[in-house]
Parts: structure tokens; sequence; C-alpha cells
């Protein structure tokens, strides 16, 4: 491409039609006639032959280059993975946006490897956010006004591209639920239909919840029946996660289960477990997950839905983020309409 300093005295439709504008016209009240970015056709050439100014700037594009706009779709079409779309064009940027209600993937070694070319820009929110159908989670643009054809290529043609940007459905399941039977009737109840919300957001069932005595016997027979029931994934809430003897964790032992991680680097809610027994997970609640929406119960609960393996390797990674405030509200589901701010901590 070549750069044109054209004066006034110089300018006529053949030598503006084609070109691309490198900056903002202004008509006689200020307002933009035709904007940075413009590839002139015939009628923004009229549109700035009537306009005043003494030189504008403009760009020769040669076969080899791409306008902007064109080159920014193609970026967006090439890392936009499964559960993801285009959209429409403004200020220069592509809009990605999730097609699904689902989990944000971002693979950041490919989100490295393709903004490491010149010119290109690829932004996006972070990695394992839940996100809804129709939200944008990435953008995608060219800095310059115009990109050489080769780089856009090396993008589309690079193997991993499509993976960069995607989004993975949560997938349903049936959950069962176990607490203590010492919690009073309206806790019990504000309890379930807490945990009824967030499971219908994520798409999943929950079958009703059970309550059993204090002792190991009686909560390895509530677990049993619920997986009698169907339940793929169960919740337990209520134990004294810091007491070894809790006869939560003798009925795990007398189960068969095995514990794969006691206690999480993130607050609120350091004190979740997680332990498998047959192949199902079982996610030990902590005491301030029971009633809010917005603690590590609300950060692994999305993670196991949307098919991942929750295991000590994909806790241990929450530590990076794992200082959680009342402005991390974009992490978590947004089970209703009012947000969770204000309720990190309780």
């Amino acid at each position: 491409m070549k750069a044109i300093a054209l004066r006034r005295d110089t300018a006529t439709p053949d030598v503006l039609v084609g070109r691309v504008l490198c900056h903002d016209v202004r008509d006689a009240a200020g307002k933009v006639a035709v904007p940075k970015g413009a590839r002139l056709d015939a009628a923004a050439a009229a549109t700035l032959l009537a306009t005043p100014w003494r030189e504008i700037h403009l760009l020769a594009l040669e076969a080899s280059d791409v306008h902007e706009e064109e080159a920014g779709r193609r970026l967006a079409v090439a890392v936009a993975g499964e559960g993801v779309e285009v959209k429409g064009y403004t200020g220069g940027q592509w809009t990605l946006a999730a097609t699904r209600r689902g989990l944000l993937r971002i693979e950041g070694g490919g989100l490295a490897d393709v903004n490491a070319h010149e010119g290109i820009s690829v932004f996006t929110l972070f990695s394992g956010q839940p996100v809804e159908a129709g939200e944008p989670v990435a953008k995608a643009k060219v800095t310059p006004l115009a990109i050489a054809e080769q780089t856009i290529r090396a993008i589309e043609t690079r193997g991993a591209a499509g993976s960069v940007v995607t989004v993975s459905a949560f997938r349903p399941r049936v959950v069962g639920a176990v607490a203590r039977e010492s919690l009073e009737p309206r806790q019990r109840a504000r309890f379930e239909s807490a945990l009824k919300q967030k499971l219908d957001w994520l798409g999943s069932r929950l079958l009703a919840v059970r309550f059993a005595g204090a002792s190991d016997r009686a909560v390895a027979d509530e677990l049993g029946a619920l997986r009698r029931e169907g339940a793929e994934i169960l919740v337990v809430a209520g134990a004294s996660a810091l007491d070894p003897l809790d006869p939560v964790f003798s009925a795990l032992t007398l189960l068969g289960a095995t514990m794969e991680r006691h206690g999480v680097p993130a607050h609120p809610g350091s004190l979740l477990w997680l332990a498998r027994w047959e192949g199902a997970p079982v996610l030990g609640m902590p005491t301030c997950g029971m009633f809010s929406q917005a603690t590590t119960f609300d950060l692994v609960l999305p993670r196991l839905l949307a098919g991942d393996r929750v295991d000590n390797a994909l806790v241990a990674a929450l530590g990076h983020g794992g200082l959680l405030s009342r402005d991390s509200a974009y992490r978590f589901p947004p089970y209703r309409k009012t947000a969770v701010r204000g309720e990190l901590g309780d």
C-alpha cells in the first residue's frame, strides 16, 4: 500500500475513487462527512469534493492488501469456534457472540499466537465465564486501515485457529443433594430453592433434597438412595469441613469414595471439597455457598456441567483470580436478574 497526501487543487473524482481515507473529514458545520477508513466510491468522492479542506491523506491499496473491514471479518471467522458466531461490524470491530448458554473457553496460547501478528487484535472476556446466548464474548479487528493478505491467510490456515474462542454448552445432568437434618424448615426450603435456581439456569434437574441425621450410616444411605434415583452428580451441604470425624467424611469412607481435594485456594468458599464415588463427582458445598450465589461452588459447578473433569488440578488453578470480591460478579452465572453484587462474603 502507498500513502498519498492529496491537496485540494489536484483532487478529482478519478484520483479519489478506490482510495482509503486515513482520517475523518468534516463538513462546514463540523460534522463528520466521510469517516476515516472509508473506501471511497463515487458518492463519497463527491461528498469529499463538497467539503472544505486543503489536504487529505489517502491509502492506495495494492492487490495484495485487504481493507480493514474485510480483513477483520475474515479474522473473526478464523478464530470463532463452536458455540460462537460473527455478528455486526461497528467502530472498526467485528463482534463474536455466543450462540448458546454455556461456558466460554479461550485457548490462551492460540489467542497469543494470533495476536502476535503485526496489526492483529482479538480481545475477549475471561476464559471460564458463564455466558448467555447472544452475549458478546470477543471482538476482532485489524488495527491499520489495510493489512497484507498474507497475514490474514497465515491466521486462516493456522491449524487450531477455529478453537481460539468457543462456548461449551452446559450438559443436562440429574443432581442429588444431601443436607443436615438439623436445618430449620425455613432454612431447608431456602437451601433447596437456591440450589434449584442454580441448576435450572444451568439446564440440570435437582432431585428432591434429602436431609440426613448425624451419623455416617444415615448420610451414606441418603447418598445411595439418590444414586438409585438417577443422580449423576451429588452435592453435600453442611459438613463441618475442618472436622475429619464429621459423619459426612466417614460416610464417604463407608461407601468407598475417594477424596480428591479438600479445600480450595479461593475465598469465599475456601472449604469446598471434592470426592468421587463410583465415577460420580461428590461436591462438598461450603456453608457460605448454601444460600449465596457467588462462592467457589458457583465457579466449580458450571465447569462440572460444561463437561470438565473437576479434579485436583482444576481446583488448584482457581488460586489465580481466587481473591473474589464484589467486582467479580461477572465470573458467576446470572442465576437471577438481580446481580450477585453484595452477596460475596456472605
